[in-house]
Parts: structure tokens; C-alpha cells; sequence
């Protein structure tokens, strides 16, 4: 079962961290800075770039940490700006060391990835850790997969799985599902349970996921973990290869020799009507 890498994957599934932080408590001026970074966000929420730019940067050096980290992932990909991964590095770096769960995990990929600065698996590490931490759902999953690959700390399925299953938990975090659901699929880390790898393939599949799709079309047309069923195989296939996943093609063409012609006009239905749905009715 694949496991699904963020390594030279697009950033477009994570979105910029919208945190407003406003406290009539802390003093007028401390309002203003809030004011200013909500309409930052507004703007973001509106596309508009240029005014995110303009709100955020004074706020970011003034120390504004949430800003920082947002300026951050702006310049790391191109977002209103031309793309610049050493002013990335810059403001993700500032962020971090105040403590930003977000800035530490976009500076800890900056370092797993060698965008703006040589590449340091260690110093990933470090980042990834602080922010994990911290709960932040997306430096847990990397951590996992950095103790997953053993790639900056020694290899440790258990602790691999101990990261992606607090990740997989909250709400959206795909990536981590799909390497959990990895995990209990080949016994690493965990007692091998098919049952439990469908659940997870399950869970990222209905986010959209194409990998999970292919995944959970192959749990399927195996019989593992669930009842064999070619229809609802070929509905995640199908799925999958709608969204982009090769194998998910293959196998669906594969897989359609051993149907009927009722079978396969089923699947297709219940596909539409899955992907109609938003992944509710599946």
C-alpha cells in the first residue's frame, strides 16, 4: 500500500493559518495590531494579496508573530509576492523562535526540504518537534514521517505511529491518515490490522484524497480488512483516478474485467453521487 510522501507534493492543501487574536484586556495598542492583522485576514479570505501584504508587514516588524509566520508562507510560495524562500526562511525563523507553531513547522520543512537554506534533516527535526508539541497537526505528521523514513533521527515505526495517529485525529490532517492507515496495513509499528487501516484510508479518502481513494479501492477489491466488494473497489478507484491517481486508473480498468456491465454502471453511479455529495454519501 503506497505511502503517501509531502516531499515535492504542492503546499496548496495547506492554506495560510487565519488565527485573529483580539484582547480588549492587553491595551489600545495591542487592539490596533489586532485590528490590522484581521484585516489582513479578510483580505487573504478575499484574495487580495496586496493588502495582506500591506497589513502584515509593518505588524511583522513589530514582532507580531502570527504575521511573520503568514509572510512566511507568502513568500515560500509565490503567494502575492515573487517567490523567495530565503525571505521565507526569514520570517518563518522569527516566528518560530517566539514560539509559533506554525512558523516552526514551515521552518522545519524549510530545512527537511533545502528551500532557502541547506538542507539539515536535524534541524527539520528540531523544528517539526517543537511544533508538534504544541499540537500543531501538521509538524506532527512530518515529524512521523522523518521517524517513519529515518531521516534525521533514528528509525522508529512506534514512534512514527505515535505521531501520525495525534495528527490523524484532528480534523482534515489527510496526510497523516493515509501513513497511519500505511502503518496498520503493513504491520510497522503496530500489530498489522486491516480493519484499522480501512478506517483511516476511510477518513482521508472522503477529504478528497486521491492516494486513500487508491488505497481503500485496492482494501476492497482484496478483501482486506472489509468484505471483498468489486463495486465499492471500483467506486474508489474511479475516485482516485478522477483526482489525479495513476494507479487508481489502472486498477479500475483492471478490475472492470471482472465485472458486469451492472456492476460497473452501479459503481459509476454511486461514484457520481459520492463526489456530488462533497464525500457524504459514499
Amino acid at each position: 500500500y503506497e505511502l503517501c510522501h509531502y516531499r515535492g507534493m504542492g503546499m496548496s492543501s495547506y492554506k495560510i493559518l487565519l488565527v485573529i487574536i483580539f484582547s480588549m484586556l492587553l491595551g489600545n495598542s495591542v487592539v490596533v495590531l489586532a485590528a490590522d492583522y484581521d484585516k489582513g485576514v479578510r483580505a487573504v479570505q478575499a484574495d487580495d494579496y496586496e493588502t495582506a501584504l500591506a497589513e502584515w508587514t509593518p505588524l511583522a516588524e513589530q514582532g507580531h508573530a502570527k504575521a511573520q509566520s503568514n509572510l512566511g508562507r507568502m513568500y515560500s510560495d509565490g503567494i502575492g509576492v515573487p517567490k523567495n524562500h530565503k525571505t521565507a526562511v526569514m520570517w518563518y525563523t522569527k516566528a518560530a523562535e517566539q514560539g509559533d507553531a506554525f512558523g516552526q513547522t514551515m521552518l522545519g520543512y524549510m530545512y527537511d526540504n533545502g528551500q532557502g537554506v541547506p538542507e539539515n534533516d536535524k534541524t527539520a527535526v528540531m523544528w517539526y518537534t517543537k511544533a508538534a508539541e504544541q499540537g500543531d497537526a501538521f509538524g506532527q505528521t512530518m515529524l512521523g514521517i522523518m521517524y517513519d523514513n529515518g531521516e534525521g533521527v533514528l528509525e522508529n515505526d512506534k514512534t512514527a505511529v505515535m505521531w501520525y495517529t495525534k495528527a490523524a485525529e484532528q480534523q482534515g490532517e489527510w496526510l497523516a491518515q493515509i501513513n497511519l492507515g500505511k502503518m496498520y496495513a503493513n504491520g510497522g509499528g503496530v500489530p498489522k490490522n486491516d480493519k484499522t487501516a480501512v478506517k483511516w484510508y476511510t477518513k482521508a479518502a472522503e477529504e478528497g484524497n486521491a492516494y486513500a481513494q487508491y488505497n481503500l479501492g485496492k482494501m476492497y477489491s482484496n478483501g482486506d480488512g472489509v468484505l471483498t466488494d468489486y463495486v465499492r473497489a471500483y467506486m474508489w478507484y474511479n475516485l482516485g483516478a478522477y483526482n489525479g491517481n495513476k494507479l487508481g486508473a489502472e486498477n479500475k480498468t483492471k478490475l472492470a474485467k471482472e465485472m458486469t456491465s451492472s456492476q460497473i454502471a452501479k459503481a459509476q453511479e454511486m461514484s457520481s453521487r459520492c463526489l456530488e455529495s462533497g464525500y457524504t454519501d459514499c
